[in-house]
């Protein structure tokens, strides 16, 4: 055999090798799939989380319905709109922030408990994986009531 014979059977033996190895790790891949806003809006705090959302919001645009009547300049009162807008955003977020937390925690526990590695958002996958979606809400549901 020719060192370049050698050198291809190598490299295809290389390659065969490689597709096993990797075909073994995928097969060791457990998938989790989850509906994150099915499991957001059964969190047990959303109901109030949402109500203060609505009221910062409601703050905020009567906030800037009182700055802009006051203000005469167009350019002035686009620039009080869009400032008041980003504020409520960013107090949203704030508000949000704690939620997602959770929910983030009660995925990654269900997902240990049930030795899955990956967790990716149903929407997102065409077929497979195990739903995990009502244990990750009983979890939320477990852990605000302390138990």
């Amino acid at each position: 055999m020719t060192q370049k014979g050698r050198l291809v059977l190598i490299s295809l033996l290389v390659l065969i090798i490689s597709f096993s190895t990797a075909s073994m790790l995928m097969a060791q891949e457990k998938i989790g799939v989850i509906e994150p806003q099915k499991i957001l809006f059964q969190h047990p705090k959303f109901a109030a989380t949402q109500q203060r959302v609505k009221s910062i919001l409601t703050a905020k645009q009567n906030e800037a319905k009182t700055a802009i009547e006051a203000e005469t300049d167009n350019k002035k009162k686009a620039e009080i709109y869009s400032t008041k807008k980003q504020e409520a955003a960013m107090e949203e977020q704030k508000i949000m922030a704690p939620l997602f937390k959770e929910i983030e925690l009660a995925v990654r526990k269900v997902a240990k408990a049930k030795n899955i590695t990956l967790v990716l958002d149903k929407a997102q996958v065409f077929f497979g994986g195990l739903d995990i979606t009502n244990d990750v809400i009983q979890e939320l549901k477990k852990d605000s009531t302390g138990n």
